[in-house]
């Protein structure tokens, strides 16, 4: 695959899913339960997520939703509370969630731009939270583009946020990637013309991203060997 540019999503991509989200998930029902148990569970199970049991749904709207798609699940539970102040505890919560990095990231993306690859990300968290993640894991600088749903260019599975990033870069769709875990991401490098890496370090596995993927890796380690680089410049996850 002979490219000159990839748009990684976030969550699920380069850093892993569960690890990261059912930590926030638990952190934000506490808080906003005040600790009730079986409020919490409840409003967990409005976005597919399993209070008791800590985990998610494969369907749950968190996944590749973004903020505002998860406060209306949320609102009907929360009696009293404004939409507004809503998502920004979504939003606060989620840049304190730990963050475990899919692969070591400073390697790998180090690698690709040595190569020479423009590298952005498009994700439906904020981009507050996002560039607070990025800047935790001391990546945030290597990357020429960072969009959140909340950027001005809308969310996935739409194509704004990639459209927009060839629009920062100049680089033609046909030799940029697109990398997700999610049919959400594979489906906005499609409408942007993209080529699509599927990744399995989110809830999807490979059947469901089959049919939209020009290839699924294991993570996003494994691209430097899909492109050519020496496989010794990035550590596979």
């Amino acid at each position: 695959m002979k490219i000159d540019g990839i748009v990684f999503d976030k969550d699920g991509t380069l850093f892993d899913f569960a690890a990261t989200w059912e930590s926030w998930a638990l952190a934000f029902l506490d808080r906003v339960t005040q600790g009730d148990r079986e409020w919490a569970a409840d409003l967990g199970a409005r976005v597919g997520f399993d209070y008791e049991n800590q985990c998610f749904a494969p369907d749950s709207i968190v996944i590749a939703g973004t903020p505002d798609e998860a406060a209306t699940a949320l609102l009907p539970g929360l009696p009293g509370m404004a939409r507004a102040r809503l998502v920004a505890i979504l939003n606060e919560e989620a840049a304190r969630a730990p963050q475990a990095e899919a692969v070591p990231l400073r390697a790998c993306l180090a690698a690709l731009r040595d190569a020479g690859l423009r590298l952005g990300v498009a994700t439906n968290d904020a981009e507050a939270p996002a560039r607070a993640h990025l800047a935790a894991a001391g990546v945030v600088g290597m990357f020429d583009f960072i969009a959140g749903c909340d950027s001005g260019h809308g969310g996935k599975p739409a194509p704004g946020q990639l459209l927009a990033f060839l629009d920062h870069t100049g680089l033609a769709p046909e030799r940029v990637a697109m990398v997700g875990d999610s049919t959400h991401d594979l489906l906005a490098g499609q409408a942007a013309g993209m080529r699509r890496i599927g990744v399995l370090t989110g809830m999807a596995v490979h059947g469901d991203l089959e049919a939209l993927a020009d290839v699924i890796l294991p993570d996003i380690g494994h691209i430097a060997g899909l492109i050519g680089l020496h496989p010794r410049n990035v550590p596979a996850g």
